[in-house]
């Protein structure tokens, strides 16, 4: 791997090359003149860094810039071949993947691939040499990845490494095992906190700076990004409005407790509401399968539902009134731009996202709501992957 200023990000010249490449991540393009303006440098003391990281391969000069006179100025941006970034997405059964290159781009996304991490170092060392094996079976030199993403459910640490869903020990942190394997920086995350930032930074988030994204799948999570950047609370563990105590219901949570919200707003509610309406004897496109025996699972409930099951609609609708009423409390407090519904279930779309605006409607207050923008997820199933290399991309960068 060619030698760079992030080898050392330390010093002032490595401060404005940071800034530099985040502009160009957030803004696009630049000429020196631009660049110098938003650094707040003279044009030699910018023209010298920008030949710096043109020789350490990360800028490209993309050409001269149109004028209606004068002479052209060159145009600088991101050089998309200076090396990979890996967002791995990792679930119970199996794990999905995207590559991007150093734009950002998407190079490759691989999904639902047959693997299922256990709770040991062996299996995660096993989980970095499939990955390696499944990027040269794509075409990707592993020996171009700058660094790796790694998405885990529960509650994950980011700064010291740790997930308590996978807890391999007390002097193991995750983290340092996946980037003994891989050979490159290795960061943890939260999964629907890695899925805001793909959606904030390559989703349907465009010029909001304040943004909620819900995942809602067979848990339910939340990421925030305020003021521009994502939130992480105090232990880095924000976010876990599943296990905020809503409802009376005395159904108890996996997490122990009851009436957290996920009880009743998220797939494993649909699924738990939806058999016992089967049970009932209520009628549906999949009573045969129930019928027979044959296992019924979250995706066959939601593409029900998309082909006008009645039943199934009705369940979908009943948890998106629910977490409705939910998001209400959240435009109240939070006052946010934008609220993007993503993970599995946002794929009934209408059938979950009508309800939702509906209960939004009867629950917020209006002169709040009428500033907050309720949207699905634009990334869908990649968002966990896609925003995996951008967090990877950004924290190797010291962006954030």
């Amino acid at each position: 791997m060619r030698k760079t200023f992030l080898n050392n990000i330390d010093g002032k010249n490595a401060v404005l090359k940071r800034r530099i490449l985040g502009l160009c991540i957030n803004d696009g393009d630049f000429s020196l003149a631009d660049l110098s303006k938003e650094l707040g440098t003279s044009i030699p003391t910018t023209t010298k860094l920008v030949e710096e990281l043109l020789e350490e391969g990360l800028l490209e000069e993309l050409g001269k810039q149109g004028t209606s006179g004068g002479r052209r100025p060159s145009i600088f941006g991101l050089n998309p071949s200076a090396g990979y970034f890996v967002g791995v997405d990792i679930r119970r059964k199996f794990i999905s993947y995207a590559v991007t290159d150093f734009k950002g781009i998407t190079v490759t996304y691989q999904e639902h691939l047959n693997f299922s991490v256990q709770n040991s170092e062996e299996s995660f060392i096993k989980l970095c040499e499939f990955i390696k094996n499944s990027l040269t079976e794509n075409n990707i030199d592993y020996n171009k990845v700058l660094a790796y993403g790694v998405n885990l459910t529960g509650r994950v640490n980011n700064e010291t490494g740790y997930c308590f869903s996978y807890f391999i020990g007390e002097d193991k942190p995750i983290a340092s095992v996946l980037e003994k394997e891989l050979d490159r920086p290795v960061f943890i995350e939260n999964d629907s906190r890695a899925m805001t930032y793909g959606e904030y930074i390559g989703g349907v988030a465009k010029e909001e700076k304040n943004m909620l994204f819900l995942n809602v799948a067979w848990g339910l999570g939340m990421g925030m990004v305020v003021d521009g950047k994502l939130s992480y609370g105090k232990s880095g563990f924000s976010g876990e409005i599943g296990h905020f105590p809503f409802l009376e219901n005395n159904i108890v949570c996996h997490c122990g407790k009851t009436g957290c919200l996920e009880t009743g707003a998220s797939g494993s509610a649909i699924y738990r509401i939806f058999m016992e309406k089967l049970q009932e004897g209520r009628a549906s496109s999949l009573s045969e399968t129930h019928a027979k025996g044959e296992q019924i699972n979250i995706q066959d409930i939601i593409e029900a539902a998309n082909e006008e099951d009645i039943l199934a609609i009705e369940v979908v609708e009943e948890i998106g009134t629910v977490l409705g009423r939910a998001i209400a409390g959240l435009i109240n407090i939070f006052n946010p731009e934008l609220i993007v519904i993503g993970g599995n279930v946002a794929e009934a779309k209408d059938y979950l996202l009508l309800p939702i605006k509906s209960a939004i409607q009867k629950h917020s207050l209006n002169i709040i709501n009428s500033d907050t923008k309720i949207k699905l997820s634009k990334l869908g199933k990649k968002a966990g992957s896609i925003g995996s290399c951008m967090l990877s991309r950004s924290k190797l960068l010291g962006l954030i």
